[in-house]
């Protein structure tokens, strides 16, 4: 399934498709730029191995430009894990697609619940994500040290 930018007709369109093992070279490279930005926890060669499963990437020109997984924790709760857009591609409406391939996941495997842990939450409340479920609903978070 492919999902056309829908932007002006001069940028190039981009493919959303499910990621495969041999993404992750390209994978690893996209990840870890957000890594060192501090956008993004580290994820290990084995860890991509365990998301692509359940991963989505964007390309464009054969160049994989996103990235996210859906990562399953029960039949109540996913949590999107890794979204990457390269930043010359940010704006394009190519995290949204990302998301939301991960949330029709989510529905098909009839989870009840998607989560993201994230500093960009203007963006996830954009996809239509809020900081409450029904009922009032919320997260709440201790971290255990001062560093990834």
């Amino acid at each position: 399934m492919t999902e056309p930018d829908k932007t002006e007709t001069n940028q190039p369109e981009f493919e959303i498709r499910e990621a495969r093992r041999d993404d992750i070279p390209q994978l690893e490279e996209l990840v870890d730029h957000f890594v060192t930005a501090n956008r993004l926890l580290p994820r290990t060669f084995d860890e991509l191995c365990d998301l692509i499963p359940f991963g989505f990437v964007a390309e464009i020109n054969g160049s994989i430009v996103g990235f996210a997984a859906l990562e399953i924790y029960s039949a109540k709760l996913a949590e999107i894990r890794s979204l990457a857009v390269h930043e010359n591609h940010q704006g394009k409406g190519i995290g949204r697609g990302l998301v939301q391939r991960c949330v029709d996941l989510a529905v098909r495997r009839n989870v009840l619940e998607v989560m993201a842990i994230t500093s960009a939450d203007v963006f996830f409340q954009a996809c239509g994500f809020d900081f409450t479920l029904p009922g009032e609903k919320k997260a709440l978070f201790m971290q255990t040290r001062d560093e990834y």
